[in-house]
């Protein structure tokens, strides 16, 4: 009862600072209305799921509704999805350590910790050492030469044998997914990773958090801390410490097969599945067009300690993240342009869609959702507006505007609306990190209006009273022109595919297939939410909604096994590739090239 009267008497107190007043011209006044509320410490930083996400959602309702905005999803303004709001351990995760007669058992987040992606599974089998867990041709370096790790738990070392280069070509087989790909397709039934004593002689263990991508089923994966993984070197009469110094300079492996060694595991990571929402309204125009123009912005933010890993703070306590620039500002900027083209609905040629996503600091996975779920046909869709951090513009007018060569009609467009003195600059792909990718995954031209980051960008600093209030109604206004000149051009813009090394951490690979990765798929193989025209995987017959589940001779179970298996070819080889289609698996064969 308490908590239902808590969240009665926030829901009383922020509706009672709703900007609550009509002005359809585009004012300082109505910005910072809206950026106060969405971004004050009441809203709590509006993290995906939150109960202050909802009502952020609602607050974006109620102005749709009161600029008279039709409901976007079949008489609802809301569209829910589902998305893995964190990771939890269940009581079925144990360790035990068996050397010879003595047994070690471990404590969970003392002494080891399963890692994020571990699959459900009990397992007993002896124990080995492979280094550092690598195995590549390229490097002509193989932890596994020697050595039988079938049916047997893997001991591997974090990192790399060039751990001390800020560039190495080990890079991209050092991630714990890599390792764990690497050991899986060798035969070896679960992992052990262990800190070595280089670079540093920490010992931490890995963060429980998910990764976008679904686990290794059946396939136990755990962290141990060094001094449990001392004990077994140590009753070898081995230096663990010498041995690593040793691959490190030889760049050679040093497998080791332990004796009368076992380990016991059992792992289970739960995950918390929660639902997040778009807001969506639509403005009709009076001509009859069945055309689109998407106007859009992410109204999400970090929230407090539930997006850790993105927040650039680096306090011990817990903060607020309140997200002002990133991105009230944009959703601030939205609902102002929403306000100013309904008062001027009788102009338009077009319908006009206005689009407040949820989960985009997650990995654009509203937007995905959207263009995965669209309640118009994407074909009808001619073009895709997206704001992001648009309230920190300078003292030069420095305005950058993503996917510029998306559409040929673009940069015409852009330069003769430019009646306020901004200084554009532009990026002619249709990447960014930001909702517009989704729309251009799907061969859809965008735009991405940007005033770039600053030193508060992701901590609890980016405050209300740090917009530039009178630069983001510039920029608005600049925006409304560019809308209406998208709305009055005679023919649907066409759409350019512009090539762009993507943003996301996922690995490095000399070949290019041409894959479009569909973002928030938490299924078994890679999901394509596209691919690029022209490029190998197009003129080999993929296409989007494939799923790839073997590249070559390794198993692709998600998008790190897609990077680990692209990472041992090169330009010119030929690849078979096996997909689902509709259920049913095909086969194609890649002439890769390169990057």
């Amino acid at each position: 009862m308490k908590k239902i009267f808590l969240l009665f008497l926030l829901l009383f107190t922020v509706i009672n600072a709703q900007k609550k007043w009509s002005d359809p011209s585009i004012s300082v006044k109505d910005l910072k209305a809206h950026l106060f509320y969405l971004a004050s410490d009441d809203m709590k930083g509006r993290f995906s799921g939150s109960p202050e996400e909802r009502i952020a959602a609602d607050y974006i309702k109620n102005q749709f509704e009161s600029y008279g905005l039709e409901p976007l999803f079949d008489g609802n303004y809301f569209q829910d999805f589902p998305f893995i709001e964190r990771l939890e351990l269940t009581s079925n995760n144990s360790a035990e350590i068996l050397i010879n007669d003595e047994k070690l058992t471990l404590k969970i987040r003392d002494d080891f910790i399963t890692v994020p992606f571990s699959g459900k599974a009990e397992l007993k089998a002896r124990l080995v050492f492979a280094g550092y867990g690598i195995s590549s041709e390229n490097l002509e370096y193989d932890d596994y030469e020697s050595i039988d790790v079938k049916d047997k738990i893997v001991i591997i070392l974090r990192d790399h044998p060039e751990h001390d280069s800020a560039h190495s070509d080990f890079d991209r087989y050092a991630s714990l997914r890599s390792k764990a790909s690497t050991a899986r397709d060798k035969g070896a039934a679960g992992i052990i990773f262990v800190n070595g004593y280089f670079p540093s002689d920490d010992d931490n263990l890995v963060e429980l958090r998910y990764d976008g991508a679904p686990a290794i089923n059946d396939f136990p994966v755990i962290q141990v801390k060094r001094d449990i993984i001392e004990k077994i070197f140590k009753a070898h009469n081995l230096d663990f410490k010498e041995i690593q110094k040793k691959i490190d300079s030889t760049k050679h492996g040093n497998p080791v097969e332990f004796q009368n060694c076992f380990a016991e595991i059992h792992t289970e990571v739960k995950e918390i599945v929660s639902n997040a929402r778009n807001v969506g309204g639509l403005l009709k125009c009076n001509s009859g067009s069945d055309e689109y123009i998407v106007v859009g912005a992410h109204f999400d933010h970090l929230g407090i300690d539930q997006l850790k890993s993105s927040s650039m703070y680096r306090g011990g306590d817990s903060q607020i993240h309140n997200g002002a620039d990133d991105n009230a500002s944009g959703t601030s900027a939205m609902l102002e342009l929403a306000e100013a083209l309904a008062a001027s609905r009788s102009e338009l040629k077009r319908n006009i869609i206005f689009l407040a996503f949820s989960g985009e600091e997650l990995g654009i996975l509203g937007s995905t959702y959207f263009t995965n779920n669209s309640p118009v046909s994407l074909d009808k869709i001619i073009a895709m507006v997206n704001m992001d951090m648009v309230g920190r513009l300078n003292e030069e007018n420095s305005l950058t505007v993503i996917g510029a060569g998306t559409s040929s009609a673009w940069k015409p467009l852009l330069n003769e609306k430019n009646k306020y003195d901004l200084k554009l600059t532009f990026d002619d792909a249709g990447t960014g990190g930001s909702d517009h990718q989704a729309f251009s995954n799907k061969n859809i031209p965008v735009l991405f209006f940007f005033t770039g980051t600053h030193s508060d960008y992701h901590k609890p600093s980016d405050d209300p009273d740090k917009i530039n209030y009178e630069g983001e109604k510039k920029i608005a206004s600049y925006i409304l022109d560019v809308i209406k000149g998208i709305d009055r051009l005679e023919e649907k813009p066409d759409y350019v595919k512009v090539e762009a090394p993507t943003n996301r951490r996922i690995g490095k690979s000399r070949v290019y297939v041409g894959t479009v990765p569909e973002f928030g798929y938490n299924g078994e193989g890679y999901k394509l939410s596209g691919v690029t025209d022209g490029s190998p995987a197009a003129k080999a017959g993929l296409m989007s909604g494939d799923i790839i589940i073997r590249f070559g001779d390794k198993k692709v179970g998600n998008i790190y096994d897609f990077m680990h298996a692209m990472a041992e070819y090169k330009p010119g080889d030929k690849v078979e590739v096996a997909v689902l289609r509709d259920g049913k698996e095909m086969k194609f064969t890649i002439d890769l090239t390169a990057k």
